[in-house]
């Protein structure tokens, strides 16, 4: 039995993942705010895992490694890396608003802990239930 390999801790380190991911490429957009024609990207995760979560879908359970899969695979979603190309904020073509990228980073920044969070009380009740079994 994998206690750690379940489905929610599955999603909390995609999530954290992701946060990780969105740090380095805010920070990516910060350093080059002044960089002519750079374009900001933006890193799409969970709506991603939203849309993931609230289809309808008929999924089957597998018992046996052996066993096909009926339905979509159930997995945590890769988050994806898009580049905004259309919008110009500055003379020299740039699209960095640094009040934008300072909330995103900030907004990140309280969803990463929060997931680190989770994930602890998570490894906490684990651990509660075997110390709670000796």
């Amino acid at each position: 039995m994998n206690l750690m390999g379940g489905s929610h801790v599955q999603r909390l380190e995609g999530a954290i993942q992701a946060s990780v991911l969105r740090q380095n490429v805010i920070a990516n957009n910060i350093a080059n705010a002044d960089t002519p024609h750079f374009k900001r990207s933006e890193v799409q995760f969970e709506s991603l895992l939203r849309d993931q979560l609230s289809s309808n879908k008929l999924r089957g359970r597998r018992t046996h490694e052996k066993h096909m899969y009926i339905g979509p695979r159930s997995g945590v979603p890769q988050a994806s890396l898009i580049q905004d190309k259309q919008s110009v904020m500055g003379n020299n073509k740039n699209n960095v608003d640094m009040e934008h990228e300072m909330t995103v980073q900030a907004e990140n920044q309280l969803r990463y802990y929060t997931y680190v969070q989770q994930l602890n009380h998570h490894i906490n009740m684990m651990k509660t239930a075997i110390d709670a079994r000796r």
